[in-house]
Formats: structure tokens, C-alpha cells, sequence
């Protein structure tokens, strides 16, 4: 029975969606305007990276020909000249948000058709008897921020009142989400996730997707670092999952890095974690040899989309992109026979585009494995396609989201 790698490079958008207009995001294009501007020298960085894109592993299992399909354009640096050797398209989110529990979820054959609460851009930004509600049941002397920011500016901004008074800060973005930041010695770590779960309760009724502990250290604001002990509080999907139906089953699925919380634990057997890009492919490597037949490890890599995406750091991002992109063969050299793995995103986060938010755009959709033949897939009209197609290739039965791309 053969087994399933499931890639996120989270916010690796490869063009902008046939609905971007309505989000605010027509002519968005992480990789392209990534690329454009390696290649104009703006994705230069002493010591870290220059010149062109260079992507050449991905782009042997198709991805400058899923970039081309996906805009009609040719990617600079990305240059394969053969026919591609993995499964190759690209997949088009049918959920109404582009945040990460709707792109998560749909690739997981669940799309969300509901629509998300989201806090509104004003200051104060959080309803008043939202705040009154948490500050009591969590007794706390009140709160600091109380508007949408940048996570890393608003703990550079407030963290120094926050050890000093003991108000932790609060603050949202253009997703359904309310964030928590709060310094892990002088407030504690275990309490921002007490008091995260109030806050999960209280904000259930709004239909606020998400809560997130943002933990950090340092003692001043040129010292404070965010740590790698965030934590997410989701509501449930609201259907089974490919994760629940392969566990229902009695197989393993290990989610590495923010799957479990992405999915609030359900259908998670095995948690592996780690602090950055490197540390989870790590993590993912050490999954491949922990499961068996018909299991499915299924990993999200956050640094392109927190580190990179959100800050509009292009020479970040490419560097990122390129070191992955390096490492691919040591994660195509785990494959065993039987295996497949897919490498896709949750939505897009052009560095280049205007503000700070996510851009909705179609994901790469990257196959390959032992005896897998390439060809094209085409433009998938909906990211449960991903599910369907691992759901096939594990040997369970179809969800009712979705059509596999594999041959019958």
C-alpha cells in the first residue's frame, strides 16, 4: 500500500485567480513578480542571495510550465527545456476567504462556503464587550493595541508597556483572526494559552476563524523576537476531512509544523514541529521514516508566507524559494516505491503588491513519485482536487468534494 507526502509552501501563489478582482488582488503573482524582480535586481541581498531565480528542481517537475498556464507568461530564471517530469497545473480555491484554515481545508476536499467574521479597520478595531468579556474571565488589567498591525511593528511598538504593565496585546489583520502576543517569561507562556482558549470561546460567535498566540522574548523593542511556540485555537471544519477519513480508518496521518492547528487537532495523529523552513523539512524528513502503508504526512512550510510574504522581503522570499528548492532532492531521495508527493500552497502572498495581506491567486500543483509519469493536469477548479487525489492513492473512498487527477 503506498503512502502520501503532502507539501504546503504556504502562500506560494503562482498567478492571480479568475476571482482576484473581487479580493482587491488583480495582477497579483508571487512567483512571477518574484522572479521579475530577481531578474531586474531587486530580489539582490550581500550575503544572501542575487541574480536570477533559480528554482531548478521544481522547475523540472513543472513549475515554470504550471506558471505559464496559470498567467501565459514565461518566468524569468525558470527555464527547464524538456518536458516536465512530475504532475503538473495548477489549482483554483472555490472557498470564500483566502486566509490559511479555508485554503487548508479545501485542499483537505473540505471548501468552506460560508463566509468568515473579520474585525473591521478602525481603532479600537474589537468589539467593546468582546474585550470587557475575556479581560474579566481572564482577569486581566486590560489590553494594549486593540487594532490591525503588522505582528512583528506592534510587538517593536507596544512590548516594552506590555512587560511593564502586564497587558498583552491584541491585534488582527485583514484575516478572520484575532492574535495574542504576549512576552513568554514576563507573562508566561502557558498563561497566553489559557488565555488564548477564553478569547477562542468568546470570539466562537462571531465566526472568527482563528485565535493565535503570538509568544516573544527580549527585553527591549530592538531585542524582541517572535518564538516558535505560536499556537493556533481554529474552529473545527465543517466536514470530515481527508485527515478524519483516513484516521476513521485506522491509518496515521503526521502533521508537521501548524497542520494540527490548522485542523484544531482533529484528525491528527502525530504533531512534529520546528522554528523555521529548515527545522520542518527536518521534521518532514524524520515523518517519512516514522510511517507506513497507506499513511499521509502532510507538512506547511510558514516561513515563506510569515518571514517574507506578510513583509514584502523579496530577496527574502527568493531565498527562501531557492533554498527549499536546493533541499528538494533530499525529500525525492526518501521516496519509496508507491509514494506520491505533492507540493501546492494555500493561497498567495505577493511581496510586491500593495499592503500586507494574502493575495488570491491559483497554487502550483506539483506530483511526482517512483513509476509517476509526467504530464499535465491542467487548471483544477477547486484545491479539493489535492484531497481527492491523495484520497485515491491511499485507497479510501472518494469525499464529495473534488476529482482526483490520477489515472483511474
Amino acid at each position: 500500500m503506498p503512502r502520501a507526502i503532502l507539501c504546503v509552501l504556504d502562500s506560494f501563489g503562482i498567478g492571480g485567480a479568475e476571482d482576484a478582482a473581487r479580493f482587491g488582488d488583480a495582477g497579483s503573482d508571487t512567483l512571477g513578480h518574484i522572479a521579475q524582480a530577481c531578474a531586474a535586481g531587486g530580489g539582490d541581498r550581500p550575503g544572501l542571495r542575487s541574480g536570477l531565480l533559480r528554482l531548478p528542481n521544481m522547475d523540472r517537475l513543472g513549475l515554470g510550465a504550471a506558471a505559464r498556464l496559470s498567467t501565459g507568461r514565461e518566468v524569468p530564471g525558470l527555464n527547464f527545456s524538456g518536458p516536465p517530469e512530475g504532475l503538473w497545473g495548477y489549482a483554483t480555491e472555490t472557498s470564500k476567504g483566502k486566509d490559511t484554515p479555508s485554503g487548508h481545508w479545501e485542499i483537505a476536499g473540505v471548501p468552506v462556503r460560508f463566509d468568515w467574521g473579520y474585525f473591521p479597520e478602525t481603532i479600537p478595531t474589537f468589539p467593546k464587550d468582546l474585550i470587557v468579556a475575556i479581560v474579566a474571565e481572564a482577569g486581566l488589567p486590560g489590553i494594549l493595541g486593540d487594532k490591525h498591525a503588522s505582528g512583528t511593528e506592534i510587538i517593536a511598538e507596544l512590548g516594552e508597556e506590555h512587560i511593564r504593565t502586564g497587558r498583552p496585546i491584541f491585534y488582527t489583520s485583514a484575516d478572520s483572526v484575532l492574535q495574542i502576543a504576549a512576552h513568554e517569561v514576563h507573562f508566561g507562556l502557558d498563561r497566553l494559552y489559557d488565555l488564548c482558549a477564553v478569547a477562542r470561546r468568546h470570539v466562537d460567535a462571531l465566526n472568527i476563524g482563528r485565535v493565535i498566540a503570538r509568544p516573544f522574548v527580549g527585553e527591549t523593542a530592538a531585542g524582541f523576537v517572535r518564538t516558535a511556540n505560536r499556537r493556533d485555537y481554529s474552529v473545527l471544519p465543517p466536514e470530515p476531512t481527508l485527515l478524519d477519513r483516513l484516521t476513521a480508518v485506522g491509518r496515521s496521518v503526521i502533521g508537521v509544523g501548524k497542520i494540527g492547528d490548522i485542523f484544531a487537532h482533529q484528525g491528527v495523529t502525530t504533531v512534529l514541529k520546528g522554528a523555521g523552513n529548515d527545522e520542518l523539512f527536518d521534521a518532514m524528513l524524520r515523518a517519512m521514516d516514522q510511517v507506513g502503508d497507506g499513511d499521509l504526512v502532510f507538512t506547511n512550510l510558514i516561513d515563506f508566507d510569515s518571514l517574507y510574504g506578510h513583509r514584502r522581503d523579496v530577496p527574502g522570499y527568493a531565498a527562501a524559494l531557492e533554498r527549499f528548492d536546493a533541499r528538494l532532492p533530499e525529500l525525492l531521495g526518501r521516496l519509496k516505491d508507491g509514494d506520491l508527493l505533492i507540493l501546492t500552497a494555500d493561497h498567495g502572498c505577493d511581496p510586491t503588491w500593495r499592503g500586507t495581506d494574502h493575495t488570491r491567486e491559483h497554487v502550483p500543483v506539483l506530483g511526482t513519485g517512483p513509476g509517476i509519469a509526467g504530464r499535465g493536469i491542467g487548471g483544477r477548479q477547486t484545491y479539493a482536487d489535492i484531497g481527492e487525489t491523495v484520497a485515491q492513492h491511499l485507497g479510501i473512498e472518494p469525499g464529495p468534494h473534488g476529482t482526483s487527477f490520477l489515472a483511474a
